[in-house]
């Protein structure tokens, strides 16, 4: 079984793993592809607790900081990373990597926050923060921010 989005594939195997594909096109060839075997996560604890402990560190200040923000935000696994939804919407994405930690908040908000990714990989909808320099959570907590304004409009227009 596969999936398919803007950022990466997901494969499932009938072993119940999982191997997530990054498909990001501003890499060079190397990182173009970036496999991340694991065992399918049932939640997000199970999915943090996968990782180095270094690993695990930046993507438990990720998760705070987006339950700090958004309190009400439901958390799951979605095409194997974690993942929070507001109002039954899509907010954020995150997944671990060997040398990064890639946020997916959508083309729109990676469009808007340009000038803060310049030191930063992007791709379409995605930045990537690298895990030997200190997460930079004020910068997440302006995206995820943003998002929640996205998601609020979106819910208006309805």
């Amino acid at each position: 079984m596969s999936y398919y989005t803007p950022f990466f594939v997901v494969l499932i195997s009938s072993l119940g793993f999982v191997f997530l594909i990054n498909l990001n096109i501003n890499t060079s060839l190397t990182e173009t592809i970036t496999l991340h075997t694991m065992k399918k996560s049932a939640n997000i604890d199970e999915y943090i607790a996968g990782f180095p402990k270094e690993t695990q560190k930046a993507l438990e200040q990720i998760r705070t900081t987006i339950k700090k923000i958004a309190p009400t935000a439901e958390e799951k696994i979605s095409y194997a990373i974690p993942t929070f939804t507001l109002n039954n919407t899509y907010l954020i994405y995150f997944a671990a990597y060997k040398t990064h930690i890639g946020l997916y908040p959508a083309p729109v908000a990676v469009e808007a926050f340009e000038k803060a990714f310049i030191k930063y990989k992007t791709g379409k909808g995605s930045v990537q923060f690298p895990l030997d320099e200190p997460m930079p959570l004020s910068l997440i907590t302006k995206i995820v921010k943003y998002r929640i304004k996205e998601n609020e409009a979106r819910i208006k227009k309805r």
